[in-house]
């Protein structure tokens, strides 16, 4: 499983989100620090979720850093992370 599809499945069972977007940005960090050939390095995430109601952005972004903790420590080496309001629109 590509860290693309593994960060969806992971996010999906965690958050049940109404919106999920996994994009990656790797080919616009060539040459920079964590980059490697092939891509998924460098990866962005946008979500809406009800699990995030109530949050701060911060607890927000925490939540969603944990649940990819293993991704984070092998190999994506950065996570741009934008919470949409769970209803939309998306």
């Amino acid at each position: 499983m590509s860290a693309r599809q593994t960060i969806i499945a992971k996010l999906t069972a965690k958050f049940a989100p109404a919106f999920l977007d996994v994009i990656d940005e790797s080919s616009q960090h060539h040459g920079h620090a964590g980059w490697r050939e092939g891509g998924e390095t460098h990866f962005r995430v946008r979500i809406a979720t009800r699990h995030f109601d109530g949050l701060s952005r911060i607890a927000q972004h925490r939540a969603v850093m944990d649940a990819l903790e293993t991704e984070l420590k092998g190999p994506v080496h950065a996570l741009a992370i934008d919470v949409l309001p769970a209803e939309g629109p998306f």
